[in-house]
């Protein structure tokens, strides 16, 4: 609806048109942009909590909006609210109150009482949330110092250096994906599997054609042998990376078919959930742990065997997505497969190209202790990414989730996504008349946990916030308008946050044109990152005894 919206046709009554609001509201949020994106970087993270008490870490931890629940805290930054769930408009409601009953549960609830109550997995000698590595007094873990020159696993290293601990939001997180994958299996195929039969013995018969599948019978389709010799040259080109760079990559080439033969059969499943509630469950954390417990300590393979599994699924669905799209517009499907091609070779090597550029011409970037405080480059979603290689690859899940690793009763999460869809499909059975049982989906709740991190308390809660007001109050209130102009306002918020964000960094940004004030200092909460343990020291945070 959001792609078709620019292109429908405007009744002519008073008020603009789509176009003219999209682009109003487009050159409104390219220059409102400035603010949180330069001038008063604040706006990201209001954590109004740090402000009263800034001399209590209790406080702060609950307050802050970058290291901490969030309670309180808020954003007024369009790149914040939409970054990790997507844009909040285009939501249905129902996803909307599922995410939110998963946040509220975990952060507000399960959180606090795993770090305040029971110091589960010895939380309070960490910080309540971050996205670092701990040893086990509570300082950042120093991966070379249990690195190998070919990047693995000095297993004596590691046992005299200490083992691996995380934030406990960081660890429940990880929980959270495990009971995520079972649960959308089974939820998948409980409510949607009998449809998925049914369509499959279709798609074999001559059915009856819709009025959309009929206007498209007019074009050239696209034959399927070029489907499959794009299919064929890429696992041929990746079988050719494992053999030629066997010691490099680290992955051999039966974990590139493991890779691509996971991705063959939870696309369609992932692919359901994100369809009916606009949410794509991801499974990297399913894939790192199954790669990391056929090959320990090789971190290489780990992230290599994730990017070709998981990625794989999200170009799939993003492909079906576009073509659906295509679908509807009425454009010819060689087009579409040519423009598909073009784009995702164009964009292979831009990025490519970009990314040695700024590893060659960015000191220290990703380094958040070796950077300027006030630099855009500190890759969160990167830094992550990195965790996890350290965490399933090299280090691996036998030792952290395995018996006697310290986040070993985690695993028992998959068996408890697995089974809580059930009782859900039995009530919407039993009460067919309950139309809102159905809605209940245990899958997109635990999506409420889902990217924390990089993704903070303060960006999904604002998410939340953001779609409630448009996709419930003005949907409920002004229902004309929301159908004219919704779908439209959240493309040029997009729009504009995006044209001046890559503005302010070739102008500004990227010259080292950096403001120091008050109002560019984020979040404002500096004990939130302290542990709150006896005995534990760290620079910056008192002791406590």
């Amino acid at each position: 609806m959001m792609d078709t919206a620019l292109h429908e046709k405007d009744s002519k009554k008073k008020g603009l048109t789509r176009m003219q609001f999209f682009l109003a509201v487009m050159v409104a949020s390219f220059a409102y942009y400035a603010l949180p994106g330069y001038l008063f970087p604040i706006l990201t993270f209001f954590s109004w909590v740090c402000w009263a008490w800034p001399h209590s870490i209790t406080a702060q931890q609950i307050g802050s909006g970058y290291h901490g629940l969030g309670i309180g805290a808020f954003t007024l930054d369009w790149a914040g609210i939409s970054a990790y769930h997507g844009s909040p408009l285009v939501t249905p409601w129902s996803s909307i109150v599922n995410v939110g009953i998963g946040f509220v549960m975990f952060v507000y609830i399960i959180i606090p009482l795993c770090y305040w109550k029971f110091n589960t997995f010895d939380a309070r000698k960490f910080p309540i949330f971050s996205n670092q590595l701990f040893t086990h007094s509570g300082h950042k873990y120093d991966t070379t110092k249990i690195l190998t020159p070919q990047y693995d696993l000095n297993i004596s290293a590691y046992n005299s250096y200490s083992k691996l601990y995380l934030s406990p939001l960081f660890a429940l997180s990880i929980g959270s994906g495990f009971a995520r994958f079972t649960a959308t299996l089974t939820h998948v195929a409980l409510f949607n599997g009998s449809d998925i039969l049914k369509q499959s013995r279709s798609a074999m018969k001559n059915v009856k054609l819709d009025i959309h599948a009929k206007l498209m019978k007019k074009y050239k389709q696209v034959p399927e042998w070029w489907f499959y010799i794009l299919l064929i040259g890429s696992i041929v080109l990746s079988l050719m990376m494992s053999f030629v760079y066997k010691k490099e990559v680290q992955l051999p080439w039966w974990g590139m078919l493991l890779a691509f033969a996971l991705a063959w059969i939870v696309t369609l499943p992932i692919g359901v959930i994100q369809a009916t509630t606009n949410q794509q469950p991801g499974y990297d954390i399913i894939a790192q742990f199954i790669i990391g417990y056929i090959l320990p300590g090789k971190p290489i393979a780990n992230l290599l065997f994730k990017i070709y599994g998981r990625i794989s699924t999200i170009h799939a669905l993003s492909f079906l997505s576009d073509l659906k799209l295509g679908h509807y517009m009425k454009i010819p499907p060689r087009c579409m497969y040519t423009a598909q091609l073009v784009g995702t070779v164009v964009a292979g090597i831009v990025n490519l190209g970009v990314a040695w550029w700024m590893l060659d011409d960015i000191d220290n970037i990703c380094d958040v202790e070796g950077n300027h405080p006030d630099s855009p480059w500190t890759c969160p979603k990167y830094r992550v990414t990195f965790d996890a290689s350290v965490i399933w690859g090299l280090i691996g899940p036998r030792r952290l989730f395995g018996p006697g690793g310290m986040y070993r009763n985690l695993v028992w999460l998959f068996l408890i996504g697995a089974f809580l869809p059930v009782p859900v499909w039995v009530l919407s059975k039993i009460f067919p008349e309950k139309k809102w049982i159905p809605l209940i989906n245990i899958p997109v709740i635990s999506y409420g946990f889902a990217g924390m991190p990089p993704a903070t308390p303060t960006n999904i809660a604002s998410w939340l916030i953001t779609g409630t007001i448009f996709n419930y109050f003005v949907f409920k209130y002004h229902k004309r308008w929301w159908q004219k102009y919704n779908y439209v306002l959240s493309a040029a918020l997009d729009a504009g946050t995006a044209f001046m964000g890559v503005l302010l960094f070739f102008a500004l940004q990227n010259e080292g044109h950096n403001l120091k004030w008050w109002g560019t200092e984020v979040d404002h909460c500096p004990l939130a990152t302290c542990p709150t343990a006896p005995g534990i020291s760290v620079d910056g945070c008192p002791v406590f005894k």
